[in-house]
């Protein structure tokens, strides 16, 4: 693509990893919706046909995005951040429920998803505003700020309620670390996580304990120092505080299907039938594919539609069982490349805004495919997160792909030739 005599050189490697995840994506949707009717590619009756449209589609927003001035990006990222907020305010009014979420505005048999739009958008903004301060984000008004930026569309979503979703924002904390926030933020954000967690599967009186016994260890250690008791003291408070408002947070905020999918991963329930059905079928289903696989179109689980969902959030288990161990590490290899190279390309960037966008994007991808991975092996509860490039839909296909390749102009903006 020239400009005058300007030669603009896109990153042709992050493009192959996207089309290679995006082809493989199409051909497991394909087997996971199959029927045993003969529809033709084209009959758009059909999800993969829908995908296959979806996808061509995302090639005419490619072209856009790249022809677009990369400046352009930066300077009204402020109001792409407003717009998304506001669309996602509208949902409350104008959005249509499906699945219990009010999430989607319905055009006829077409619906766009703006939560998905919402990830690129916060990109944006945040990148923007690390950008103007020019600081390694150390002040406290500062990280405020930031916080705020990408806690409001979470905030929008989590009402909807699409908690998967809002989960996703998560990820930011990684390129604000990038760009100077202390390590104490990722720390506390894992310790919360993880006292949580504890709380639920051992009980307040136990997670209490422990928190006194190692609080009471760390102390003794350091005696010698005179450590401050009143320090330690407020700290063990703020812990047995957190732990003691679990429960209440558990049963209040979560709805039941949340709570059963927390129980189940921690071993509370055994309810194969019920909620934790999708989950069991889906190992089920990878654990059959052995080392390389069914076939493509002949796992059994997928064509007898035993896992629910499998074109959706559990497209990796087509994966595993049709294409087997070697399959499945050959999408994670895939999936880890893109981002490795997103990684790479970002460090390289000349303006800090294009790196800590770049960040964002690495952030954004790692989570959606760590969680989602986690989510139909059984790691982790399923809380509605899509594998990027992978998973059926529109919204969330071209949501990645103006994610993915605003970065890839930004970066082509450091490299033109005359």
């Amino acid at each position: 693509m020239g400009i005058g005599k300007s030669k603009i050189r896109f990153d042709w490697l992050t493009i192959i990893f996207y089309f290679a995840l995006v082809g493989i994506g199409w051909i497991n949707i394909y087997s996971a919706s199959l029927s045993d009717s003969q529809a033709g590619i084209l009959d758009f009756s059909q999800i993969y046909a829908r995908q296959l449209i979806f996808i061509i589609l995302s090639l005419l927003l490619i072209v856009f995005i790249l022809a677009v001035d990369s400046k352009f990006y930066e300077r009204f990222s402020s109001v792409i951040y407003i717009i998304s907020l506001l669309s996602l305010l509208g949902l409350y009014v104008f959005g249509n429920s499906i699945n219990g979420a009010t999430s989607w505005y319905s055009f006829g048999s077409f619906g766009i998803q703006p939560s998905e739009f919402a990830k690129a958008a916060t990109a944006l903004a945040l990148s923007k505003y690390v950008s103007d301060i020019q600081t390694n984000m150390q002040e406290f008004s500062q990280q405020l700020r930031a916080f705020l930026i990408i806690a409001l569309p979470a905030l929008f979503i989590i009402p909807q309620p699409d908690p998967g979703s809002a989960l996703i924002y998560v990820a930011f904390i990684f390129p604000l670390y990038r760009e100077g926030l202390h390590f104490v933020y990722l720390l506390l954000g894992f310790f919360a996580a993880a006292l949580f967690v504890s709380t639920l599967a051992l009980g307040v009186t136990w997670v209490a304990l422990g928190i006194l016994l190692i609080t009471g260890i760390i102390y003794f250690k350091n005696r010698k120092r005179r450590p401050n008791l009143l320090k330690y003291t407020t700290i063990v408070l703020a812990c047995i505080g957190f732990a003691l408002s679990v429960n209440y947070i558990f049963k209040n905020v979560f709805e039941q299907r949340h709570r059963d999918r927390f129980n189940i991963v921690l071993g509370k329930e055994i309810d194969i039938k019920g909620i934790g059905y999708n989950t069991n079928q889906s190992e089920i289903a990878i654990g059959s594919g052995g080392w390389l696989g069914k076939g493509w179109t002949q796992g059994t689980q997928t064509k007898g539609n035993f896992v629910p969902e499998q074109h959706t959030d559990y497209i990796f288990s087509t994966v595993g069982e049709e294409w087997g161990f070697m399959g499945s590490i050959l999408v994670i290899f895939l999936f880890i490349g893109l981002i490795t190279r997103i990684l790479f390309l970002s460090e390289r960037q000349k303006n800090q805004f294009s790196r800590v966008y770049g960040y964002s994007v690495a952030a954004i991808l790692f989570f959606h495919f760590f969680v989602n991975i986690g989510m139909v092996t059984g790691l982790f509860p399923t809380v509605g997160i899509p594998l990027p490039f992978f998973s059926y839909g529109g919204s969330g296909l071209w949501g990645f792909t103006i994610l993915l390749f605003i970065f890839v102009r930004l970066d082509a903006s450091n490299f033109v030739n005359s």
